[in-house]
């Protein structure tokens, strides 16, 4: 990572970002918030219309249910650091392109690099993808695996539980049970030398339960 590879350089080249067509109708980009040295970073799949007007994730309806969600882990808005697949609104309603995904890729990446969690989790089927790209998010969800010298958990993005009342119960049970235990269990790990760019890589391991992990 270069020395000036950090959160507010990569803002700002996101908002003048034109590598696909999703900027024209934009009203704002959306790179992300929070903590830029979080231990957790969660990455859901693109922002809402109300995130287009407002400039920051997870800001319309969803947002209130999120900020309950976290808070049995111990965890705010302040601390984490949450961001999306894509930077920009998919203004039709319809699921991201693959030309977009591989557009935005690139930025999250080095996101990823320039907070450095401990802890990434995957909100919904797109994220997901980027790091489990064979599974799926009905078989994953509550699941983890090392990648890339961090723990990645998979988990459904909660606004699945607002649209799908089946869901709801799931999706609390994971966030309230699972991810504290992978961030504990990340903590863990990262005390012990096993995180990090220099440690083991179980990048071809199947994921695992945490309470087997």
């Amino acid at each position: 990572m270069l020395p000036d590879d950090d959160i507010a350089r990569i803002a700002q080249e996101i908002h003048d970002c034109t590598r696909c067509d999703l900027y024209q109708r934009a009203s704002h980009a959306v790179p992300g918030s929070g903590n830029p040295h979080a231990e957790v970073m969660l990455i859901g799949e693109a922002p809402s219309a109300y995130d287009d007007k407002r400039g920051y994730p997870f800001s319309g309806p969803t947002g209130p249910f999120l900020d309950e969600l976290l808070a049995p882990a111990h965890l705010h808005r302040g601390e984490i650091f949450l961001t999306n697949i894509l930077k920009h609104w998919v203004s039709e309603g319809r699921s991201p392109l693959p030309a977009e995904i591989a557009a935005c890729a690139p930025w999250l990446t080095r996101q990823i690099e320039a907070v450095n969690p401990l802890l990434i989790c995957t909100l919904g089927r797109f994220a997901l993808a980027r790091f489990f790209p064979k599974g799926t998010i009905t078989a994953l969800h509550g699941q983890a695996k090392i990648i890339g010298g961090r723990v990645v958990l998979a988990l459904y993005n909660p606004a699945a539980a607002l649209h799908r009342e089946e869901l709801r119960q799931t999706v609390i049970d994971d966030f309230t049970h699972v991810l504290p235990t992978a961030l504990a269990e990340a903590r863990r790990l990262a005390a012990e030398g096993k995180l990090g760019r220099g440690a083991a890589n179980s990048d071809d391991e199947p994921p695992q339960q945490m309470t087997l992990f």
